[in-house]
């Protein structure tokens, strides 16, 4: 699966250092509005001390981890849905991702621009949610005026759809979330191809600079998945190399942002393990082992006759995969079969 996370926020939040800090790149860090103008795109791997115990396992030659792809995208004002700042260019990007985290500024610093004059979180997070509701609802407005042709040629979707739309908007000229609709699946899938900002989903990061620094964010009422995190601390360990880093492991939070984000996006990993290779593959919960397949390739799922699966623990414990089919652990699964996390699986097609 391809796997691609935004990084917004207002101008100054440290949406850049929050990036470097992730992927240990070299990042236009400045202090002044639009730092960033064309995203910045990495790819990090997903922590998981399970693929590294599988490969001294089968002393595999290969490492592969499963992994996302966050974008650092410029950072958006008051106004950007009628093209303030970057505007429509910065809400092209972030459509194309599959969650958002929102980098909100939560601590003091006279030497770093506040681009609204002072800290609030809460008012930074409602001109996000402002300006990206209105954004969606210009994309509504636009496509319920292609649904009235629609419903002139009778096009047989197109009164079911216009309903869906409708519902949406009386949402969005509220200002609340397209979300907040409560959307059924089915109605979700027609018109999933609008790629609607506030119906993905968000993950918060407070970036903070010490203990009392929470006092800005104590009183927040939202209900996504949140982090504080000191960002600005995140981004002078990815300077470092990552064996002196690992001297700072139990002060560092950034594995527990990617871990989060994995969360977010309710996926889990299996894998597969050889000589070869060992690799941590990404699907969602609730998939079963045809679908998992697909991951690997197409065939895998069109193709499928039956999985060999054991858990990864007891594969360990077993030693090797032709020790674990010895003693009979290897479970012999077929198309209906919903793959855990931590499964180690060998499709036969």
């Amino acid at each position: 699966m391809s796997l691609k996370i935004g990084i917004v926020g207002l101008p100054n939040v440290g949406k850049s250092t929050l990036f470097k800090a992730l992927t240990r790149e070299k990042v236009n860090i400045a202090n002044f509005p639009f730092a960033t103008i064309d995203p910045n795109i990495g790819v990090v791997k997903v922590p998981d001390e399970r693929l590294y115990r599988l490969v001294e396992m089968s002393k595999s030659k290969k490492i592969i981890p499963a992994a996302i792809e966050f974008v650092d995208i410029a950072g958006l004002v008051k106004g950007a849905h009628e093209g303030a700042g970057l505007g429509n260019q910065f809400l092209s990007h972030i459509r194309e991702v599959d969650a958002i985290i929102e980098v909100v500024r939560a601590f003091e610093d006279p030497d770093i621009i506040h681009i609204e004059g002072n800290i609030s979180p809460q008012r930074d997070i409602e001109t996000i949610q402002l300006e990206i509701a209105m954004a969606d609802l210009q994309t509504v407005n636009k496509h319920l005026l292609k649904n009235e042709k629609d419903l002139k040629n009778g096009k047989k979707y197109a009164q079911e759809q216009k309903m869906i739309l409708e519902k949406i908007k009386l949402v969005l000229e509220a200002g609340d979330l397209a979300i907040k609709a409560n959307l059924q699946y089915e109605e979700l899938n027609m018109i999933k191809n609008l790629n609607l900002l506030t119906l993905k989903l968000f993950l918060f990061v407070f970036n903070i600079k010490g203990e009392a620094d929470h006092r800005f964010i104590a009183s927040l009422n939202h209900k996504t998945i949140s982090l504080a995190l000191n960002l600005a601390f995140e981004s002078e360990l990815s300077d470092i190399s990552e064996e002196d880093a690992k001297e700072f492991k139990n002060e560092s939070h950034i594995n527990d942002l990617i871990k989060s984000a994995y969360e977010l996006l309710n996926l889990i990993t299996y894998f597969t393990t050889g000589e070869d290779e060992t690799r941590g593959w990404t699907i969602k919960a609730g998939w079963t082992a045809p679908q998992a397949g697909s991951a690997i390739h197409t065939d895998f799922e069109e193709k499928f006759i039956r999985a060999e699966v054991i858990n990864w623990q007891k594969l360990l414990e077993c030693g090797s995969w032709s020790s674990a089919r010895e003693k009979g652990l290897l479970r012999i699964e077929g198309k209906d079969y919903v793959v855990s996390d931590g499964d180690v699986i060998e499709f036969k097609i």
